[in-house]
């Protein structure tokens, strides 16, 4: 399973850079991350819990930076066991440019394999789910740098007056 999308962040590249290779911002963006720990240089270990159809499982596994020319690009390799489901591993390999003063153009390509029981779901649930999965990591990322799209969904409390709203990440590098 293939895929390619690109999205406008209201952020330097730097700024995008750097939450990419937070293992805070990753267990945050991966959809079911239960446990993330590692580095960039030496990868990350992974729990994450998920549903595709009928089967529910536990994936352990690995996450590993690759191809890194900061700050333009990048290839996230993943790979987990879930038991008696099988097993899914996959890579995007992300690209970051400018795109105007204060934004970044953040372009994947996504590759996915899955295999055991999850593989007999066929192709059509497979391939939806990791679409699914793949839009809900880089929503959570561009998130987690601007902000909520949706301005009821932001803390009142993180607010501060005269002060435009700021993903929790931008919040902490900025501090």
């Amino acid at each position: 399973m293939q895929m390619s999308d690109t999205r406008e962040i209201q952020a330097d590249r730097e700024t995008v850079w750097a939450a990419i290779l937070s293992p805070d911002v990753l267990q945050a963006c991966v959809p079911g991350c239960q446990e993330l720990t590692g580095t960039p240089e030496d990868g990350y270990e992974a729990t994450v819990v998920q549903k595709v159809g009928p089967v529910k499982a536990t994936f352990k596994g690995q996450v590993t930076v690759s191809d890194m020319d900061k700050p333009n690009s990048l290839t996230l390799s993943g790979e987990g066991k879930g038991g008696a489901a099988g097993f899914a591993k996959g890579s995007a390999a992300v690209r970051l440019e400018e795109a105007g003063e204060g934004v970044t153009k953040l372009s994947y390509d996504v590759d996915a394999k899955v295999g055991g029981k999850l593989a007999q779901l066929g192709s059509r649930i497979i391939d939806g789910f990791a679409k699914k999965m793949a839009d809900q990591f880089f929503t959570r990322l561009q998130e987690a740098i601007e902000g909520p799209a949706d301005e009821a969904e932001a803390p009142e409390a993180e607010e501060t007056p005269g002060e435009a709203k700021k993903g929790w990440f931008r919040r902490k590098i900025s501090g």
